[in-house]
């Protein structure tokens, strides 16, 4: 796991500090937004990263967070539903894009092509028993009718950035990842697949019990509806919820 403690100039001895646990995908537009909620309230976010599945268990079992970013609207209610969160504060903070994405120009064809045709050794996909975005990739494939067939070649990440660390470092030729880890990235090939190939990946945040009383915790949510932050969502290749 991952922890990232932001850092800046000196605040109110007010000032308090939300813990926070996010989905991998979202690693840069949380860090950004981190910076800014600071700069506009003088609290601190500590953000750690991993999967939606494994946060979950991590939060069954009494983890100090406080807010959670799910890459999926399932555990979040799931959390209000076992008492976990504070009810009616779930809201969808961004909807995710699926996308093919291989290092090697020419080699993703829209459409998705290649995966029909099968001509690579190792396709990587997030473990779908714990990220949404594996989920979605399972629907594309069996939308393509190419799920029997690339069963052999499909290499599992425990999260969405080990599923695209996979890719970058060539372990795999292609794989499926957020569009978001590769909207800033130049070069390569990509697919970027429709939505009607599989479920919305909505987004959800929820306030967790743990954070019920806490100022820094509801203004964190409060700013993540902001303007401010949407700016942000956007420029990472993500939508708002309508």
């Amino acid at each position: 796991m991952v922890w990232l403690a932001l850092a800046g100039a000196a605040v109110p001895a007010s000032a308090g500090e939300v813990h926070v646990a996010v989905a991998a995908n979202f690693t840069e537009p949380a860090k950004e937004i981190a910076a800014a909620f600071r700069r506009r309230t003088g609290n601190d976010a500590v953000l750690s990263f991993g999967s939606s599945g494994a946060f979950y268990t991590q939060i069954a079992q009494g983890a100090p967070f406080e807010v959670f970013l799910s890459a999926d609207n399932e555990r979040p209610a799931k959390a209000e539903q076992d008492g976990l969160a504070v009810p009616g504060t779930r809201f969808t903070y961004a909807v995710g894009t699926l996308a093919l994405y291989s290092t090697r120009p020419g080699l993703v064809d829209q459409g998705g092509g290649i995966l029909r045709r099968g001509t690579f050794d190792k396709i990587a996909i997030a473990d779908p028993l714990l990220a949404p975005y594996g989920t979605a990739a399972m629907e594309t494939m069996g939308k393509l009718g190419v799920t029997a067939k690339l069963r052999p070649k499909l290499v599992k990440g425990g999260s969405i950035t080990q599923t695209y660390q996979f890719v970058a470092t060539g372990a795999a030729e292609i794989g499926f990842v957020a569009y978001s880890q590769i909207a800033r990235v130049p070069g390569g090939s990509r697919w970027i697949v429709p939505a009607k190939f599989h479920a919305p990946i909505e987004q959800q945040a929820v306030l967790l019990r743990t954070g019920a009383a806490d100022r820094a915790a509801i203004s964190f949510m409060k700013f993540l509806k902001s303007p401010a932050a949407g700016a942000i969502i956007r420029k990472y290749g993500y939508a708002l919820a309508r």
